[in-house]
């Protein structure tokens, strides 16, 4: 490959973009809501400290989207059964770190072993075994959308109402467990929440891609914000500029969009790190200046 293909793949499609980007309103849509929901649920994966947690449910829900694709049945239920499945089971056995961690070790390969099985059980199309691993928000469809839009309102409304008591007992479990919060039931409904934000990002940016709108987004956010209300906005416009950003991208030429939404979304962290550790040094140095006075003054 010489570097006109690779011009072409990344640009051949500029002299009719406008008529690509009007085939695809529902992706833009689509990524606005998932970047969205990814970023909001996000700050709370961070602040629990289960980044690898989606991963592992990432990986059951590909299983079931695998063995729904097989039987013929709606692709999405089955990435939903198998993200539920394994929220369940985190959330139920792993209430502890230590325990949370050896579980979600054995849930992704065994999910992953027969989300491939079922993948070389499957004699359809190539590329729709393909799409499960690294979406297909490029081809979503009317009824794909109405599924995104239904579940993702479920989970922002729940996560609206469970909002201050999930945020306690995300920042201090011991203190909210004493004041009486059902940190039980609020990690389980975490968890099942988690569960239907994955389920929906595996159907549109593929098992192994998860993490970029789902961690990332939140990551970069908390490098530069601070407080219960900056973060999570931050976390949502890096989440939709990401997924939009990536899409508005994807369809300038013939690559997959994925690539172009995990680069996005890790460009904005890798800014905000450094926009963060520069803040962090110059208040470090007005600190120590602002000792010096008192320091001489007192000798």
């Amino acid at each position: 490959m010489n570097w006109d293909d690779i011009a072409n793949a990344m640009f051949g499609g500029v002299p009719v973009y406008g008529q690509i980007l009007a085939l695809v309103q529902n992706s833009v849509w689509a990524g606005a809501i998932l970047g969205l929901v990814g970023g909001l649920i996000g700050v709370f994966v961070l602040q629990r400290d289960m980044a690898f947690a989606v991963h592992g449910i990432s990986e059951l829900s590909f299983a079931g989207a695998a063995a729904a694709l097989l039987i013929g049945a709606d692709v999405v239920m089955g990435s939903i059964v198998g993200s539920m499945v394994a929220a369940a089971l985190i959330g139920w056995l792993g209430s502890r770190a230590r325990d949370r961690n050896s579980i979600i070790g054995v849930l992704m390969p065994f999910g992953l072993g027969l989300g491939i099985l079922f993948l070389a059980l499957y004699d359809g199309r190539s590329a729709n075994r393909f799409s499960l691993l690294t979406g297909q928000i490029v081809s979503v469809q009317s009824d794909q959308l109405t599924w995104l839009i239904a579940i993702s309102a479920v989970v922002l409304v729940a996560l609206l109402l469970i909002w201050r008591p999930l945020r306690f007992d995300s920042l201090d479990p011991q203190s909210a467990a004493a004041r009486g919060v059902p940190t039980g039931l609020i990690s389980l409904a975490f968890m099942l929440l988690l569960g239907l934000a994955v389920a929906v990002a595996v159907h549109i940016i593929g098992a192994l891609l998860v993490l970029a709108l789902l961690v990332t987004p939140a990551a970069a956010a908390a490098r530069i914000a601070h407080g219960p209300v900056a973060v999570p906005l931050l976390a949502a416009l890096f989440g939709v500029v990401s997924a939009v950003g990536g899409i508005l991208l994807a369809v300038a030429g013939t690559l997959p969009v994925s690539p172009y939404i995990t680069t996005i979304s890790f460009v904005i962290y890798l800014v905000c790190r450094v926009v963060g550790d520069r803040r962090g040094r110059v208040q470090r140095t007005d600190a120590s200046r602002g000792t010096q006075p008192v320091a001489r003054a007192r000798a």
